[in-house]
C-alpha cells in the first residue's frame, strides 16, 4: 500500500484545498492529512488563521480523501511523522516548489500544481471570504511581496498589471497567476484588492483608479507627494466604503508596534525627541540616483524615517528645515529633515550616497529607547535611564520580509474588523505626504 502524506491549516477552506487533497489522493492508495495548530502556523509565520482547528479538521474531514487526519504542533513533525506512518510520498502545494526537498532523504517528495481562477464565490467560513489581490508593477518589492502574502490566511494574490506587457508575463508566469496584462480594466475585473507597487510617481493616479473601481488598496510608500492628493485619495476611500493602506511595512510589524506602545506609556516620561536614519548606499545607475524628479534619499527612505516621528511628536509641527548633500546631478545624496514641536524637536535622516548608523532613538524625561540597526526591521530594543545598570531589553519576531504583517492587517480591515487602524493613522499618511511636498517644492527651487 502507497501511502502518501500532506500539511496545510486549510484556513477558510475552498476549491484550492479541495483540488490538492483530491490530487494528494490519486497519488497512493492511503492519505495522511496533518492540521496545523494555529500556535504552530503563527511560529512560523502564518497570520490571519480564522477557522478554529476543529472546525480546519472537519472541512478537511467532510472531503473524504483523507484516510487519516493527524495535528501539526512543532518544527520537525514532518521528518517525524513520514518515518513513524512509513509514508512513501510527501506532498504540498506546488507555491512552495524547493523549500521540501530535504524530505527526499526519506521519501519521495511532489509538488502539486495549485488550482488557478479561485473564485470569490467558494466555500465561505462565517461571513469571510477569499481576498483575490492584484499587483501593480513588477519590481524589487512587488516580487517580495506575492511569496510574502502566501502566510496571510484568507489571500491570494492572482493577477499583476504592467503597461510593459512583456514584464507583467514574465512576472505572471514566475508566480503563477491567472491574469497578467497591460489593460487596466481586464486586471480589475477578477480581483477584489490591489497592491501598487509601481514607481513613486505613479502611485496617485492608479490608488485612485482602483479606488473609482471599488477596489480595497494597499499602496506602497510613499502613497502621494502632494498632500492635498492624500487627502483626496482617504476621501474617495470614505466614500466608496473601501480599505485604504499605505505601507510602509514597519508600522505593521510587532517589534516596532511594541516600541511605540513602550515610548507612549510614559516609561521613559515625556517624549520630547525623536531620531531617526536609514541609509542606504544605492547603485548609481538605479531609479534613486538617476530619476531628477522623484529619486534621492529623502524620497526614498524618508517615509520610514517619517514614521516614528509623526507617531510620537504628532503631525502638528511648527516648522520642518531639510539640509541635503546633493549629488552633481542634483539629487540628494544625504538629507537632514530637523522639525521643530510647540515642546520637543525631530531629526530625519536619509540618504542613498552617504552611510550613517541606522538606529531610532527616543528621548524622554525618564530615559530613552534605542533601537539599533535596521530599526526599521525591528526585532530588539532597549529602554535606558540615568542609572545605566538599569535597562530593560525587548526582543520581538520579524519574519520574511515583514511585508505579511501589512497584508494581514490589510485583510483584518477589508472583513470589517476594527482595532489596527492606530499602527498607521490617515492622520500620519496625510502629514507624511505634506512634509515630502515641502521637500520637493524646495528642491523645484534649486535650494
Amino acid at each position: 500500500m502507497k501511502k502518501v502524506i500532506t500539511y496545510g491549516s486549510f484556513d477558510l477552506f475552498h476549491e484550492g484545498h479541495y483540488n490538492l487533497l483530491k490530487r494528494a489522493k490519486a497519488l497512493g492508495d492511503y492519505l495522511i492529512v496533518g492540521v496545523t495548530t494555529e500556535q504552530y502556523d503563527e511560529s512560523r509565520g502564518k497570520l490571519n488563521i480564522v477557522d478554529s482547528l476543529d472546525k480546519r479538521i472537519e472541512n478537511v474531514r467532510r472531503t473524504g480523501f483523507a484516510d487519516e487526519i493527524i495535528v501539526e504542533d512543532h518544527p520537525g513533525q514532518k521528518v517525524e511523522d513520514v518515518q513513524k506512518y512509513g509514508i512513501d510520498i510527501f506532498t504540498v502545494g506546488s507555491d512552495w516548489i524547493g523549500c521540501f526537498e530535504h524530505m527526499r532523504e526519506f521519501c519521495e517528495v511532489v509538488y502539486l500544481e495549485r488550482t488557478k481562477n479561485i473564485s470569490s464565490t467558494i466555500i465561505r467560513s462565517q461571513g469571510y471570504q477569499l481576498i483575490r489581490i492584484g499587483v501593480i508593477g513588477t519590481g524589487r518589492i512587488a516580487v517580495r511581496f506575492v511569496p510574502e502574502a502566501k502566510y496571510v490566511s484568507g489571500v491570494l494574490v492572482n493577477s499583476v498589471y504592467n503597461p510593459n506587457l512583456a514584464g507583467a508575463k514574465d512576472f505572471g508566469t514566475k508566480f503563477e497567476l491567472d491574469v497578467a496584462t497591460d489593460n487596466l480594466e481586464e486586471f480589475f475585473e477578477k480581483i477584489d484588492a490591489v497592491y501598487v507597487a509601481s514607481p513613486h510617481e505613479t502611485h496617485y493616479e492608479y490608488v485612485k483608479k482602483a479606488l473609482e473601481h471599488d477596489k480595497h488598496v494597499l499602496c506602497e510608500k510613499p502613497l502621494a507627494f502632494q498632500k492635498a492628493q492624500a487627502e483626496e485619495l482617504f476621501a474617495l476611500a470614505r466614500q466608496k466604503d473601501r480599505i485604504l493602506l499605505e505601507a510602509i511595512k514597519t508600522a505593521y510589524c510587532p517589534g516596532f508596534v511594541q516600541m511605540m506602545g513602550i515610548a507612549k506609556s510614559g516609561i521613559i516620561g515625556k517624549v520630547c525627541d525623536v531620531e531617526a536614519c536609514f541609509t542606504r548606499l544605492t547603485d548609481k545607475g538605479l531609479r534613486e540616483r538617476t530619476d531628477l524628479e522623484y529619486g534621492g534619499g529623502f524620497t526614498e527612505f524618508g517615509s520610514h524615517t517619517l514614521l516614528p516621528i509623526m507617531k510620537l511628536m504628532g503631525t502638528d509641527y511648527k516648522e520642518v528645515r531639510f539640509d541635503s548633500i546633493k549629488d552633481t546631478n542634483g539629487l540628494d545624496l544625504y538629507t537632514k529633515a530637523s522639525f521643530v514641536y510647540e515642546n520637543g524637536m525631530a531629526l530625519s535622516k536619509s540618504g542613498v550616497g552617504v552611510k550613517s548608523e541606522g538606529q531610532l532613538l527616543i528621548s524622554g524625561t525618564n530615559g530613552y529607547i534605542l533601537a539599533e540597526s535596521p530599526w526599521w526591521l525591528t526585532q530588539y530594543f532597549e529602554v535606558r535611564f540615568e542609572d545605566p545598570s538599569k535597562k530593560e531589553r525587548y526582543f520581538s519576531k520579524f519574519l520574511g520580509q515583514g511585508l505579511r504583517y501589512e497584508i494581514s492587517d490589510f485583510a483584518y480591515m477589508i472583513h470589517g474588523h476594527q482595532g489596527r487602524s492606530y499602527k498607521f493613522t490617515q492622520e500620519e499618511s496625510i502629514a507624511i505626504a505634506g512634509v515630502m511636498e515641502k521637500f520637493l517644492e524646495k528642491r523645484k527651487r534649486g535650494e
